[in-house]
């Protein structure tokens, strides 16, 4: 079950990267192309979205069927395990969260890099004239 929160957990500390590397200041030209590379890689990485979703809705069913423990039967271990689950789903909550928000982050910095881009080339274009 720890595969699935190590694997999102590496693509979150990847899109972080990914963003602070594109909003870092660099010249025009390494910028162009670092935002052309990210952007093809953008595509295949859509898969985070669904996968993020998907393990949102898992933390969901388990919150809704978790055994609760409020009685005085329960013990002082049982107590611990209950709440160190319940931190480790909002945890795991923040991460899917993250997930998704980074990349709409990076994609969204991708679009207004090449729009500014585009921009650019048509007011050489009108300086040219």
């Amino acid at each position: 079950m720890a595969l699935q929160w190590m694997i999102l957990t590496y693509l979150v500390a990847s899109e972080a990267a990914l963003a602070l590397l594109l909003t870092l200041p660099s010249p025009k030209l390494l910028k162009n192309r670092l935002v052309s590379l990210i952007s093809l890689i953008l595509q295949p990485a859509l898969f985070i979205v669904p996968f993020a979703g998907f393990q949102l809705l898992d933390i969901y069913w388990k919150n809704e069927h978790r055994l609760m423990c409020t009685s005085e039967i329960c013990t002082a271990a049982e107590r611990d395990r209950y709440e160190k689950s319940f931190y480790k789903s909002q945890r795991n909550v923040i991460l899917c969260v993250t997930a998704c928000l980074l990349y709409w982050c990076i994609q969204r910095i991708c679009k207004y890099n090449k729009e500014i881009q585009s921009l650019e080339e048509i007011e050489k274009r009108y300086k040219d004239e």
